[in-house]
């Protein structure tokens, strides 16, 4: 067996962090692999079934602070003051630290840590504020417009090389679904979701 790397998984029913290997890299996203270029330790939710970061280690890759620790235990408490409830609803995750322990470490969903981003006044920080501008302001533009949603699905599936055929036949089957269950609700059929 040959493993490509390891991540590490977080089960709160067990409430334990276990390291996994992983075989086959072609499995992940590439942008999963490359979040930061392995500068900021991260752990799958088995429960909230989404990555968590830890934040320290955000804060030191955004800032270039000597002591990741110290920058977010500031930025926490300017943020409490701010009446911010994210660094409320960080977990503590144990992630394995440089001492090659399992500590418990401040994590953070993805959306938190780009709330959180958005308070880092750093240079490194500007991309990802602008981009989050960009992808507010498309919501708001498909909202008015809902095509453009769809527009905007179509350049998605092509870039990431799927062929017009396909696309069509994803599309038409997302509404033949959708014109059944809606056909489903009316006829007073109960629906399940899992």
């Amino acid at each position: 067996m040959i493993v490509f790397f390891f991540f590490y998984f977080y089960d709160e029913e067990t409430d334990s962090t276990v390291q996994v290997p992983v075989e086959n890299v072609e499995d992940f996203d590439e942008q999963d692999l490359e979040f930061f270029n392995d500068k900021v330790r991260k752990v799958w939710h088995k429960q909230q079934e989404e990555w968590y970061f830890s934040v320290v280690d955000v804060c030191q890759a955004l800032t270039d602070s000597t002591d990741g620790r110290k920058y977010w235990n500031k930025l926490k408490q300017r943020l409490r003051e701010e009446g911010n409830e994210t660094v409320t609803n960080c977990h503590q995750l144990k992630i394995r630290a440089a001492d090659g322990k399992m500590r418990l470490t401040d994590c953070a969903s993805t959306e938190q840590l780009l709330r959180i981003i958005q308070s880092i006044p750093s240079k490194k920080a500007e991309p990802f504020k602008q981009w989050l501008a960009m992808v507010g302001k498309e919501h708001l533009d498909e909202m008015a417009d809902p095509e453009k949603a769809m527009d905007r699905a179509v350049s998605y599936y092509k870039a990431k090389g799927y062929s017009d055929t396909w696309i069509a036949q994803r599309l038409r089957s997302i509404e033949i679904r959708k014109e059944m269950t809606d056909e489903w609700q009316r006829s007073g059929h109960v629906l399940y979701t899992f």
